[in-house]
């Protein structure tokens, strides 16, 4: 699957390790930045940036790091066609793609470790959207919600 990373300052330093258990999943990473620890980098440039990658079809998903993951969740979903959620627990990582798909997970780096990081990320890798009828009928809707939005 390709899958594009971004991050802040805030989540910088759980980059490495998620890039690095993506890698031994045999993901391919298209790298959304930030490239290096800056402090006054700011979360919603890097969440464009993957979301942009979501739309152009890039990447089937994205995933999203700073410091609570909050940040990075409100300024994804301003993408259209993103559905970004914050998930610390394994359950909703993999629960939102199968009934919401949801197509980036969103972490908090100040919140969880590096090895709940990795199973997070198992989780929402490894689920595929269920398109039995009831999901399929929410998401329908979700997406209707969307396409009413003028700009």
């Amino acid at each position: 699957m390709h899958i594009a990373l971004g991050v802040d300052h805030g989540g910088f330093s759980l980059k490495e390790t998620l890039v690095d258990e993506l890698q031994k999943l045999g993901h391919t990473i298209l790298d959304c930045g930030s490239y290096a620890y800056d402090k006054q980098d700011d979360y919603p440039d890097p969440a464009r940036a993957v979301g942009l990658a979501l739309q152009r079809g890039e990447v089937e998903r994205g995933i999203l790091i700073c410091g609570s993951g909050v940040g990075m969740s409100i300024a994804a979903n301003k993408v259209r066609g993103v559905r970004a959620a914050v998930c610390h627990d394994t359950y909703s990582a993999a629960q939102g793609v199968e009934h919401d798909q949801m197509n980036v997970l969103c972490l908090g780096a100040r919140v969880i470790g590096d090895e709940l990081a990795r199973a997070l990320v198992r989780a929402f890798v490894g689920a595929q959207f269920s398109t039995a009828p009831r999901f399929q009928n929410r998401l329908n809707k979700v997406i209707a919600i969307e396409r009413a939005q003028t700009t």
